[in-house]
Parts: C-alpha cells; structure tokens; sequence
C-alpha cells in the first residue's frame, strides 16, 4: 500500500475503487482505445480522387462564412458607445456653446 493510500480515509479509498481509479477499469486503462491511423474513423479516398463532401458540410462552411464576414463588417461599423468618446463630445458641445 502506497503512502497515499495510507493517508486517504476509507471512504475515499473505497469511492476510488468503485470509480475505476484503480483496477484496470477505468476509461484511460491501457488497450480501452487502440488508434486506428484515420481521422474521424474516415477511411481514405483511393488515389487519385477527393473526398465527397457529406450533406451538412457545404451549409456549414457558408453559415459560419458569412457569420465571419457580418461579425467582422459589422463590429468594425459600429458606432463609437464608449464613456471617453461621450464624454469629448459633451465637452466639444460646452465648447462651443461658450
């Protein structure tokens, strides 16, 4: 028994177990995940030829295309609402009343 495992109350020792801290059950045991070599579990096309699209993938890529060009056109448009440029304005405006 390791000296960690001294220190642990029982009950703690006992929730380790059951959790599969311990005995070769637990997710990242060794041999739960062998690698396959494909991405996503995808086998490769043959030489010579592209990968098909699936259905979902060309709206994906657009939405989030056009998310990206509305985000960046529109942030960038975005009228000036800060407390600084408030504030010069007020003081342009008293400015010039005076």
């Amino acid at each position: 028994m390791s000296l960690l495992a001294r220190r642990l109350p029982l009950t703690a020792r006992r929730c380790a177990k059951t959790r599969g801290a311990g005995g070769g059950g637990s997710f990242f045991a060794e041999g739960k995940h062998e690698p396959g070599g494909n991405l996503f579990g995808e086998t490769p096309p043959p030489p010579g030829q592209s990968r098909k699209w699936e259905s979902w993938e060309g709206p994906w890529y657009f939405t989030f295309g056009a998310a990206t060009a509305m985000l960046t056109i529109g942030l960038s448009a975005r009228p000036d609402s800060s407390l600084t440029a408030w504030a010069d304005r007020q003081a342009a405006a008293k400015r010039a009343a005076a």
